[in-house]
């Protein structure tokens, strides 16, 4: 009688998820925009990503780093963007039309990743320490320059700043909630001018 030797085999490992940080990151910010980051799981994220948890925490500390990483990424290429479009050549109305239209663009390329950003600005900008390049300050100093050369009246940039930036903001949320049809960019021209009514507003 001859002895089976393969049934006693030990079960196979399973491979090692290959790209796992995309997968984690995708799955991540599923289960942050639409549950919210405190009732999201490092399982939960894990399973929907299709790897080990311990494969998360090969590249993240836990939930909390990988959420805010999440954020920053998009809050400094924003900083990166207007830094651009508002410091190039040709009119106000020329400049800030590309930075409506850039800030647009760079929603409907990844709205996810967009939403979770402009969802959690309460949340994680007390962590971002004020700085010469982020979306605000850049957008406060641009401002500040403008009414030093007389193009735009005289006032407080930071209320100036807060105000222009709500316009396009307001608009993404009402995007993420449903109350604004198609991509962002096709809004782009009247954002744009709304701005540009803002900043030359008395």
């Amino acid at each position: 009688m001859t002895r089976n030797t393969t049934a006693s085999k030990p079960p196979a490992k399973k491979a090692r998820a290959r790209n796992a940080r995309p997968k984690i990151e995708r799955a991540a910010l599923k289960l942050f925009v639409h549950e919210g980051v405190d009732a999201a799981t490092t399982r939960e994220i894990a399973e929907k990503a299709g790897v080990s948890e311990g494969a998360l925490y090969r590249h993240y500390k836990g939930k909390d780093q990988l959420a805010l990483s999440l954020f920053m990424e998009t809050h400094n290429r924003l900083g990166q963007m207007m830094q651009e479009a508002l410091s190039g050549d040709g009119s106000l109305e020329e400049k800030v039309h590309a930075a409506v239209k850039a800030y647009c663009e760079l929603a409907d390329e990844d709205f996810l990743l967009f939403s979770f950003h402009l969802v959690s600005l309460n949340r994680y900008l007390p962590y971002d320490k004020r700085r010469e390049d982020d979306p605000v300050s850049i957008t406060e100093r641009i401002i500040d320059g403008l009414m030093s050369q007389g193009i735009i009246p005289k006032g407080d940039p930071a209320l100036k700043a807060a105000m222009a930036l709500g316009v396009v903001m307001q608009a993404g949320q009402n995007k993420i909630y449903n109350r604004l049809p198609g991509l962002l960019v096709q809004h782009a021209d009247a954002m744009a001018r709304a701005v540009v009514a803002v900043l030359k507003s008395e």
